[in-house]
C-alpha cells in the first residue's frame, strides 16, 4: 500500500447497491478506493493510517439532486448541514442558476438591477461574489469559481430553466419569439456542453410559469443530445397534481428524454389522496417505457416564498414589489389570492393562512413575526391575511422564506417505498454559528438524510437500511450518470461515511431549525477526510461532476 492509504476495518458495509450488508475493510488510497475486501484480509501493517469502524456503518457519500447552496457555498464553502450529514455531492439549479450571465440579463444589470437574488442569505455574501457573477459568460465559469475558492462538497448542476427564459426574454409573460427561442437553446446547448446534467423547470415560479410545454419540449429536444434530463418542479402539486404530472410525462415522451420530479407530494389535505394515483401513474409510464423518476425530502411542510400566495401574473414584468404598492393593483391581486382561479398554485389557499408561517424577514420591524402563522400576524395588524401579506413583501423587497404545512406523514411513508424515489434536500449547506443570524430556515437543510436513516430506517423500519442507502448514493449517481460514483466499490472515488446506526438522528425543528444532525462520525470526499470525529476538518477537496454531454476544449 502506499503512504496515503487508509484503511478503514470492523466496518458494517453497506455499498450503496441495495445488497445486504456485509462485515469488512475499505481501503482508500488517494482520491479513490483501492479495496472492499473481508475482514481482515488486509494487513493493517501495510496501511498509512488505520480507521476502526467497530459498530458503525460504511458506506457510500450521499448525494443530493436537489441542493440550494448556490449562495451558501460562496458564503462558506464547509457546507457543514450537508457533511454532517454524510452529503458528499451537491446538485444545484433548480429553475435558477448565477450563470451563464448576458442577454437580456446585461440589460437589466445596465439599469441597476441585481443578477443575485434577494435572499436570506446574500446579507452574508462577500460584494465580490456580485461582482464576479456578471463575468459568468458559461454555466462552467460558476462553478469552476466554486471549487477555485475551495468547497468540501462535489458540485454539479442543471441550467437553471428560469435563469434561462430570463437570459432571452426577461420577465415577460408571453411565448418566446422565433430569436428569443433561438437564443434559449443555443444557451441550452453551451451548458450541456459544460457539463450540465439537463434544464430544471420549476413550473409554479414565474418566469418559468409563464412557460408552455411546447417550449419546454423545443429545450428538453436541445439538450436530448447530450443525454440531459428533465426535471421539475410540476406546474402543481395540488389540484391539478395529476394534470402537472401528466405535463412532465407527455414532454419526456415528445422530447424523448428522461424525467425527473423534484420533490414530489400531493400539497394540501383535499389532495392526499391523489397521490396513490400518481405513484400507480408513474409506475405504469415507466411500464410504458417512459424513463420517469422522482425525489423526496421527509418532512410535512414545504419551504418557498410567502410570493407563493400571490398569483404568478403579479410579478409579471418584474414588477410585483411596485404592484404591491399600486392600490389598483393590490385590489386585483388579493380578489386573486382570495379566489384563486384554478391555474395557479394558490399555497394559502391550500393549507389556509394557520398554514402558513413565514420566517425568512431581512427588516428589523418584522423579527417580531418569525415563526408566527400567517392568520396570527394577520390579527396582529388587524387586517385581512392577504393584506398582511402584501404588506410584508412591500415591505421586505423580497420573497421572504415561509414553511407551508401541507404534506400527509402517511403519504411520506408511503413514497419512501417506491423502488424509483431517491432522498434530497430541497435546501442549502450552511453552518449555524453564521446562519441563525439570517433568520429561521427549513429543517430539511439540517436533517433530511439523518432522518431517514433514523426515524424511517432504525425507528418506523419503513425501508431497510440497504434500500435507504441505496435511495442517497448510487440511484442518484445512476441517474446523473456519474458512473464512478455511489457505492463502495474498487476503482470508484472515494466519497465515504462512517456513521453509527444506533445514534444517527435529525436535530433540527421547524422552530430551531440551525442544529446539526449527530451520528455520522467520518466523511471523505475525494479520499480527503472533511469531517472526523464529529466536527469539519476545513478541508474542501470538492470537485466539479458533470453530465455525459460534457466537452473539453
Amino acid at each position: 500500500m502506499s503512504n496515503d492509504s487508509v484503511l478503514i476495518h470492523n466496518a458494517q458495509i453497506v455499498d450503496g447497491s441495495g445488497s445486504p450488508w456485509r462485515y469488512g475493510d475499505v481501503v482508500l488510497v488517494g482520491e479513490r478506493i483501492a479495496a472492499v475486501a473481508p475482514p481482515g484480509a488486509i494487513p493493517v501493517e501495510n496501511c498509512a493510517e488505520v480507521v476502526d469502524a467497530s459498530g458503525h456503518v460504511v458506506c457510500p457519500g450521499f448525494v443530493d439532486i436537489l441542493s440550494h447552496s448556490i449562495l451558501s457555498l460562496m458564503v462558506d464553502g464547509r457546507s457543514l448541514s450537508k457533511i454532517s450529514q454524510g452529503v458528499t455531492t451537491e446538485v444545484m439549479g433548480e429553475d435558477w442558476t448565477p450563470a451563464p450571465f448576458g442577454g437580456r440579463l446585461s440589460v437589466e444589470a445596465k439599469s441597476g438591477a441585481s443578477h443575485l437574488p434577494i435572499h436570506q442569505f446574500s446579507q452574508l455574501l462577500d460584494p465580490v461574489w456580485a461582482e464576479r457573477m456578471l463575468t459568468w459568460r458559461r454555466l462552467r465559469d460558476w462553478l469552476e469559481a466554486l471549487t477555485e475558492q475551495g468547497v468540501s462538497p462535489n458540485v454539479g448542476a442543471f441550467l437553471g430553466g428560469g435563469s434561462l427564459r430570463k437570459y432571452a426574454m426577461g420577465m415577460e409573460m408571453r411565448p418566446p419569439t422565433a430569436d428569443e427561442l433561438a437564443t434559449m437553446l443555443r444557451v441550452t446547448a453551451e451548458a450541456m456542453e459544460d457539463g450540465a446534467f439537463g434544464v430544471s423547470f420549476a413550473l409554479i415560479y414565474p418566469p418559468s410559469s409563464y412557460a408552455n410545454t411546447d417550449e419546454i419540449v423545443a429545450i428538453a429536444k436541445a439538450f436530448r443530445p447530450y443525454h440531459g434530463i428533465y426535471i421539475t418542479h410540476l406546474r402543481s402539486e395540488a389540484d391539478a397534481f395529476l394534470e402537472g404530472l401528466e405535463e412532465a410525462l407527455m414532454i419526456g415522451r415528445q422530447a424523448d428524454v428522461p424525467v425527473e420530479i423534484y420533490h414530489l407530494k400531493a400539497a394540501g389535505v383535499r389532495n392526499w389522496h391523489k397521490l396513490a394515483s400518481a405513484m400507480e401513474r408513474i409506475t405504469e409510464a415507466r411500464y410504458q417505457g417512459i424513463d420517469v423518476t422522482a425525489d423526496m425530502y421527509t418532512y410535512t411542510a414545504a419551504g418557498t416564498g410567502l410570493t407563493s400566495v400571490l398569483p404568478p401574473w403579479a410579478a409579471a414584468g418584474d414588477r410585483l414589489y411596485e404592484n404591491l404598492k399600486d392600490p389598483v393593483m393590490r385590489a386585483k391581486i388579493k380578489e386573486a389570492t382570495v379566489r384563486p382561479s384554478g391555474d395557479w398554485e394558490a399555497m394559502a389557499d391550500l393549507v389556509g393562512p394557520h398554514g402558513v408561517m413565514p420566517v425568512g424577514f431581512l427588516q428589523e420591524e418584522n423579527q417580531q413575526y418569525v415563526g408566527k402563522r400567517l392568520s396570527q400576524i394577520a390579527a396582529e395588524m388587524g387586517l385581512d391575511w392577504p393584506d398582511a401579506a402584501m404588506n410584508l413583501l412591500a415591505s421586505e423587497g423580497q420573497r421572504i422564506s415561509a414553511f407551508y404545512f401541507a404534506m400527509s406523514e402517511e403519504n411520506l411513508r408511503r413514497q419512501l417505498q417506491q423502488p424509483w424515489i431517491t432522498i434530497s434536500t430541497d435546501a442549502g449547506g450552511m453552518d449555524p454559528n453564521w446562519a441563525r443570524d439570517a433568520g429561521p430556515y427549513h429543517p430539511r437543510a439540517y436533517g433530511t438524510y439523518s432522518r431517514v436513516l433514523g426515524k424511517y430506517v432504525r425507528e418506523e423500519k419503513v425501508i431497510p437500511l440497504e434500500d435507504a442507502v441505496r435511495k442517497m448514493s448510487s440511484a442518484l449517481c445512476d441517474r446523473l450518470g456519474l458512473r464512478d460514483r455511489g457505492q463502495l466499490r474498487e476503482g470508484f472515488y472515494a466519497d465515504v461515511v462512517i456513521f453509527d446506526p444506533k445514534t444517527i438522528r435529525d436535530r433540527a425543528t421547524f422552530s430551531d431549525s440551525h442544529q446539526l444532525s449527530v451520528g455520522v462520525r467520518d466523511v471523505w470526499v475525494n479520499g480527503i477526510r472533511v469531517f472526523e470525529d464529529g466536527a469539519h476538518t476545513d478541508a474542501t477537496p470538492g470537485q466539479i461532476v458533470t453530465g455525459p454531454g460534457r466537452r473539453s476544449y
